[in-house]
């Protein structure tokens, strides 16, 4: 299985972690990345804090299939919630209509929310085994690169994470792309 490359074991392992309001760095689609789970306001503002993120910004909300995602979009989304449930899984993240109420450091306080069902198959299975929608935004400091090994994210977060899964990239140095689901936009190729 691609980018699938760590123990039973330690999958349950950062499942807990997350659930114990932990952050994990894990690899993704193209690039490592940091997780926390996406209802833990505590974890994901250390996320924040830890990348040196403006809150407004937002972050990108992953899962391992779209139920997990459907809570945090507008009933109302329509056409919009389609398109983007027709694409997953795959490294397609979809900007769609926030559902109202869904926690402001998740949108950045924007209208949108930015969800992906996730293809990576380390990613799919430690939602899987969190339960839950998690976030999963590059780990890197805002504005330099992303980390591109399990050593590099331990160098550049230290003890602001509380552990490293593991894993490859599927397609590394590739971001996800970024569309808007109402408009069909590419945001981010």
């Amino acid at each position: 299985m691609n980018g699938m490359h760590v123990s039973p074991h330690r999958l349950r392992r950062a499942a807990r972690t997350l659930a114990e309001g932990g952050i994990v760095a894990h690899a993704t689609e193209g690039v490592w990345g940091l997780a926390a789970d996406a209802f833990d306001a505590d974890a994901v503002w250390r996320v924040i804090a830890a990348k040196q993120r403006d809150v407004a910004r937002g972050l990108i909300v992953v899962a391992a299939d779209s139920a997990q995602l459907a809570p945090l979009v507008d009933p109302d989304a329509g056409a919009a919630w389609q398109r983007a449930v027709e694409s997953w899984p795959g490294p397609t993240t979809w900007l769609l209509p926030a559902r109202a109420g869904a926690p402001q450091w998740l949108t950045g306080g924007q209208p949108t929310i930015a969800l992906r069902e996730t293809a990576h198959a380390l990613t799919r299975a430690l939602c899987g085994e969190f339960g839950g929608p998690i976030v999963s935004t590059s780990a890197n400091v805002s504005g330099r690169p992303p980390v591109d090994s399990p050593w590099r994210a331990r160098a550049c977060f230290g003890d602001r994470i509380d552990m490293v899964l593991g894993g490859r990239a599927d397609t590394p140095g590739r971001a996800s792309t970024i569309r808007n689901a109402s408009t069909n936009e590419t945001i981010r190729g």
